[in-house]
């Protein structure tokens, strides 16, 4: 049974915030706002550690803005917030774009939690991701990652995580410090303190990023680990036996000159989230900073590589 009603109205990205707040006070539920606008500003920022698709510079810039409303009330709600768009349409200085409404009946709470049937439990070597709403007992050895439902900073099912997470298990790690750069979900992080790293501390530029991280170290009862909210290269009195970062290859390769500040004597440093077509690219970077390439893994277009720093 159908019984939310899915409300979108259609803008610019300068008439996002103000449809926001209309549609906000008059709906049930959070609000949606999707703008490439926002993707290509943090992309043109420097700020982002992450890949874009090259195709969002000439993507169709309509901002879309949704809310959800019963249905039993949808259509008073409807005439409520036509009327305050009207309403705002004549009294803003700004082009709000069409304004158009459309709406469609939904689920409730089953259109919440579908998402949730695609996530299983995510088997790589000693470590198991697993979504928190699954009961999972770990086998013999293995250690389980938890991860909260807040997953919109990675579950471990991409390549580039999970290439980190074998690499991981390939160091040593009692008695080390591993540095986390980038850390989102705080999923390497994680997986670098139940494979027995001493301490373990996390960065991210982004505040959502260390929230979520936050959230599952809680999740996993893990003590022995720290969330940031920095750029490491800010701050080169934080020294680590092993450094992780999966992070966009522009990123890592800007990271190279200063990367080996935060690395103790003969640490290792692993890096991923680098596409097959750059990889020669940020082994040259390193390499040119005295690291020695120590292994390559590859999974379809993505690379990841752990090296040694000079001892």
């Amino acid at each position: 049974m159908k019984d939310y009603s899915e409300i979108t109205v259609k803008t610019t990205h300068i008439g996002a915030e103000l449809v926001a707040d209309v549609l906000s006070e008059l709906s049930d539920g959070g609000i949606s706002v999707a703008d490439v606008q926002d993707v290509i500003d943090l992309e043109n920022s420097g700020k982002s550690w992450d890949y874009a698709d090259e195709n969002i510079y000439s993507a169709d810039k309509t901002v879309t803005v949704k809310c959800y409303v019963k249905i039993a009330e949808k259509d008073k709600k409807i005439s409520d917030i036509k009327s305050a768009l009207s309403d705002l349409k004549q009294n803003s200085p700004f082009d709000l774009g069409s304004l158009a409404l459309s709406e469609t009946e939904v689920d409730g709470d089953l259109w919440r939690d579908k998402w949730k049937e695609n996530f299983k439990p995510i088997h790589i070597g000693k470590i198991t991701v697993v979504p928190e709403w699954i009961d999972y007992t770990p086998a013999s050895g293995e250690k389980s990652v938890v991860i909260g439902s807040n997953m919109a900073f990675g579950t471990g099912e991409h390549e580039t995580t999970s290439m980190c997470v074998e690499l991981l298990q390939d160091c040593a790690l009692k008695n080390a410090t591993v540095i986390d750069v980038g850390t989102g979900s705080g999923i390497l992080g994680i997986a670098a303190a139940k494979l027995g790293a001493k301490k373990v501390i996390m960065t991210d530029i982004d505040e959502c990023a260390v929230t979520a991280a936050t959230d599952n170290l809680k999740l996993n009862d893990v003590k022995n680990a720290e969330v940031y909210l920095k750029n490491l290269l800010d701050d080169n009195t934080v020294k680590g036996d092993v450094i992780l970062a999966n992070i966009m290859a522009e990123a890592l390769i800007a990271f190279a000159s200063g990367l080996k500040n935060n690395l103790n004597a003969g640490g290792t440093v692993i890096l991923s989230g680098i596409l097959t077509d750059r990889l020669d690219k940020v082994i040259a970077a390193y390499k040119a900073q005295g690291f020695k390439l120590i292994k390559t893994e590859i999974k379809g277009e993505w690379a990841a590589i752990s090296l040694k720093g000079i001892k």
